[in-house]
């Protein structure tokens, strides 16, 4: 399974999506069966590690995200993988124009796999403070805990 994370520029929320779903797929034993990658749905950071309050706060989380660098994502992406997941609204809208028709139905939003909190859209936290990044980290630990059951879904694989 191949799982893209998509956000603006691809430093702030997408790395810290890609993170920490790669940090839950290690912890289930899950890591070499699902490859997770993410994307800005702009071109404005290619290239750019993370965004360095980003990448504090995903330490923090025990997380790290600065080997990352940002790109953008790409028609051939629907290709390449099963779910390309929107962090906010806009995101999915801009997926939904890039994709191929037939395969349209591969864009989500990221946050419909944590339907136990109420947000749909992960707010950016670029232009805020550190509460911002706080709160990507809690949707980030929600969204990766859903997703994880999904893939155990997928995979026939019982949660222990």
């Amino acid at each position: 399974m191949n799982i893209l994370m998509v956000c603006t520029g691809n430093i702030c929320r997408s790395p810290t999506a890609e993170g920490m779903l790669r940090h839950y797929l290690a912890k289930a034993g899950l890591d070499s069966r699902v490859r997770v990658d993410s994307a800005g749905t702009h071109d404005y950071h290619i290239g750019d590690p993370p965004d360095p309050r980003s990448i504090r706060h995903a330490r923090s989380a025990g997380i790290d995200i600065s080997g990352l660098r940002a790109r953008q994502v790409s028609r051939a992406d629907f290709e390449h993988f099963d779910l390309l997941l929107a962090m906010d609204g806009g995101h999915l809208q801009s997926l939904q124009r890039l994709a191929p028709p037939a395969l349209r139905d591969r864009a989500k939003l990221y946050l419909d796999f944590a339907p136990a909190q109420p947000l749909r859209d992960m707010p950016d936290p670029y232009y805020g403070n550190a509460d911002g990044f706080d709160l990507v980290i809690r949707l980030c630990h929600a969204g990766s805990s859903g997703l994880l059951t999904h893939i155990r879904k997928t995979f026939g694989i019982s949660e222990i």
